[in-house]
């Protein structure tokens, strides 16, 4: 499969054996949401909502929890965070160019790999008439999250794909030393952080969004 990727107006071309893309953020613009929870969250403890969200993105739900408030219960605020997330989809939309994007990609060459759990992950992607994608891989199949490589080796060894013939689209820090620390390749997308924040990371390249990703050669997979 042959890959454009267009930065600064101009077209690289890629040869690419899968493609794996994280989804909050990236496939969906799932902001307000966050947002929204994880404020009400901070302001019924009496955390600082502004300092969470500088850390959060692109982890797993119980990750942030343990990382700005290990004195509380872990389980009970886990199982009232995703009841309240689940039943929230106020806002969302998809990122520029998804829809484009994953109708182009034959079904066996790519996947979903998020911090978000199953049954969240399928109601935002049909909520927005996205496709699932035959290999999604989410919070409940890794014991690691990201920056944690597991994921992404777990969506390759699925499709069937060396790692090095992966390409991860990301929108986070977290994400995209994941994907690095796999051995892949990435693109990053300026939708949650700003450009010059990402170019400070080991991104291959940087888009403004997925309109900067196109199929050129959609090869089916044998």
């Amino acid at each position: 499969m042959q890959l454009g990727i267009i930065t600064a107006g101009r077209t690289a071309t890629i040869a690419c054996g899968a493609l794996l893309l994280d989804m909050d953020g990236t496939l969906v613009d799932s902001q307000v949401c966050v947002e929204r929870k994880w404020r009400d969250w901070c302001r019924r403890h009496g955390l600082d909502a502004d300092e969470l969200l500088r850390v959060s993105h692109g982890l797993q739900l119980a990750d942030t929890v343990r990382l700005t408030a290990p004195h509380l219960d872990l389980a009970a605020e886990v199982a009232d965070l995703i009841r309240r997330e689940e039943q929230d989809t106020d806002g969302l939309r998809p990122v520029a160019g998804a829809a484009r994007l994953l109708a182009a990609l034959p079904p066996r060459r790519w996947a979903v790999v998020t911090s978000a759990w199953q049954r969240l992950a399928e109601i935002r992607m049909r909520h927005l008439d996205l496709p699932v994608p035959q290999v999604l891989i989410t919070a409940d199949d890794t014991a690691h999250g990201k920056p944690a490589p597991d994921g992404y080796l777990l969506a390759a060894a699925r499709l069937g794909c060396p790692p090095a013939d992966c390409v991860v689209v990301e929108d986070s820090p977290a994400g995209i030393e994941s994907g690095r620390r796999a051995g892949m390749r990435v693109v990053a997308v300026a939708t949650t952080f700003a450009p010059d924040a990402l170019d400070a990371l080991d991104a291959d390249w940087v888009v403004d969004d997925l309109t900067g990703v196109v199929v050129l050669d959609p090869t089916p997979a044998r």
